[in-house]
């Protein structure tokens, strides 16, 4: 797992494909040591709306260091400082772009450490949108059902133990199968 410096709030189990493949790796290779509950409550952090998420090649720490660089570069790393810049409104937020030409949202975070709260930005080249209990779903059926041919009655299965509702429209059962085929990339 990765520690993500401060003054970063960032959820790279939210917002980074790459990380989320490695993350459902590593609970693969658990197999049988599985700790379900660590598992369900990584999987809960997800939240509930939709997200983007970031799918270039740019690795989490990489990401956290070209930000800290901006931030450092224009004398916004301050907190004071860059809760002025991107105001402190919900609604508020700057955008700035990365070496890959990705586009990254940074918004205050009422946090003492952690008051930089960085999420891809939405249409940001390199990304995709999701809902979170679709990207929950497809996580679940990978690491615990893991079947190649996916039924409803497993997806079901695998939403039953975060408590989510069963999947009865065949449009969201279709999203969360190409989330799978997704992460099995």
């Amino acid at each position: 797992m990765i520690r993500i410096p401060e003054p970063f709030q960032f959820n790279p189990l939210k917002h980074h494909l790459a990380y989320i493949r490695g993350f459902i790796s590593d609970r693969l290779a658990e197999e049988k040591s599985l700790d379900m509950k660590a598992f369900l409550l990584d999987l809960k952090h997800i939240g509930t709306s939709v997200m983007d998420i970031y799918t270039g090649n740019v690795p989490v720490s990489q990401i956290c260091s070209e930000v800290l660089e901006f931030l450092n570069k224009n004398k916004l790393a301050e907190i004071k400082v860059f809760s002025k810049w991107t105001g402190v409104n919900y609604s508020e937020f700057r955008i700035i772009e990365l070496s890959d030409d990705s586009q990254w949202m940074l918004k205050y975070n009422n946090d003492e450490k952690r008051y930089v709260h960085l999420f891809p930005a939405r249409q940001s080249p390199h990304t995709f949108r999701v809902k979170a209990n679709t990207m929950k779903s497809a996580i679940l059926y990978y690491v615990i059902i893991g079947k190649d041919y996916i039924s409803r009655r497993d997806l079901n299965q695998g939403r039953s133990l975060l408590g989510l509702s069963p999947v009865r429209d065949p449009s969201e059962a279709e999203a969360i199968t190409e989330m799978i085929e997704i992460l099995r990339k």
